[in-house]
């Protein structure tokens, strides 16, 4: 093997990487297994030709900064497995996690020029978010968008950013998104093999790597309460989607957790049921009605694991929006007021 020193901003091939690493050329996520090291590839604009944009550099959330990337599977729904699996299990196995970018083509040939961005880790508390895109074949499918965070010594200074969309879109699903199951709990790695240009300007913010259980738990939580209410309407006959919703000139998606088509009813869920997390369902539920074109009658409902305060409650009377509780195996506030 070749050694080739991985720097950010550092422009290579395929064929280089794979010389110096023992990986292979052709797929978006390559393992390479005795380097123990997984490299992934990312290349929006392969994905726009698939109807999707969800790859680059998204906002930073409360944790830090945040790359998003598409799974691996042209057709059909994408799977945690195969070569999805090398992503999902890079530091649970010990493996490093490196990012590439494309950066056009070799002046005067075919192949693609590969921007190295840094070392990466899987989001331990969210891995991934469940889309809806067509595949290689125009239908459409579930795809796995990975949340990469940077390790600590590392940036995401050399990462383009998500394209803005470029027209509002609603897609109907045919169920709602599942939730991801938080990554095992795992030592995250310092930046190792990779080098750093401007170590010294790298001071290491707190990342998700930090984070404690509480944002775990609320996701589990969340999932855990969409996932049993679902199954609950399921059993009383009732058709269950979800919506996927793009906005022309903001990056990212939105995806409601849940609409009961039998009752025409759009669901918000919480963890937990603090103002703060009522006022956010509050909040998105009116987003979301503003964008899926609303059939007469839509009804309003944030769906909780326990009773807010009265105060709370009086809110979302106030606002005309229903409140359903899981309460042990029953949901109390369902069915809905006629």
């Amino acid at each position: 093997m070749t050694t080739l020193e991985l720097v950010p901003g550092l422009v290579t091939t395929r064929e280089a990487i794979a010389a110096a690493y023992g990986c292979g050329t052709f797929q978006g996520i390559e393992p390479a297994d005795d380097a123990g090291m997984v490299f992934v590839y990312s290349d929006p604009s392969a994905g726009a030709e698939y109807g999707y944009t969800f790859d680059g550099r998204a906002d930073d959330d409360e944790f830090g900064p945040l790359y998003l990337y598409t799974g691996a599977g042209a057709k059909g729904d994408q799977k945690p497995s195969g070569r999805n699996s090398s992503v999902l299990t890079h530091a649970e196995k010990g493996r490093e996690l490196h990012l590439f970018v494309a950066h056009g083509k070799v002046p005067g040939g075919g192949a693609m020029q590969q921007r190295y961005v840094g070392q990466m880790v899987l989001d331990p508390v969210q891995p991934y978010e469940q889309r809806w895109a067509p595949g290689a074949d125009g239908v459409l499918r579930r795809v796995l968008v990975f949340r990469l965070r940077p390790v600590p010594g590392s940036t995401l200074d050399e990462a383009n950013p998500i394209e803005p969309a470029t027209q509002d879109t609603l897609i109907e699903l045919p169920e709602p998104p599942k939730a991801s199951e938080p990554a095992k709990p795992v030592k995250v790695p310092q930046q190792t093999k990779a080098k750093d240009k401007q170590t010294e300007q790298h001071a290491t913010a707190q990342t998700t790597a930090t984070v404690t259980g509480g944002k775990r738990e609320v996701i589990r939580r969340e999932g855990q309460l969409v996932t049993a209410f679902e199954a609950h309407l399921k059993s009383l006959g009732h058709t269950v989607k979800s919506f996927q919703i793009t906005v022309k000139g903001e990056r990212g998606t939105l995806v409601p957790d849940l609409y009961d088509a039998t009752d025409n009813a759009l669901y918000e869920a919480k963890g937990k049921s603090r103002r703060e997390d009522v006022r956010m369902a509050i909040g998105q539920l009116l987003d979301y009605r503003r964008h899926i074109g609303a059939p007469p009658g839509l009804r309003l409902v944030v769906l909780l694991p326990s009773y807010p305060s009265e105060d709370v409650q009086d809110l979302l009377v106030t606002e005309g929006i229903y409140l359903v509780v899981q309460v042990g195996d029953d949901f109390e506030g369902f069915p809905l007021p006629a």
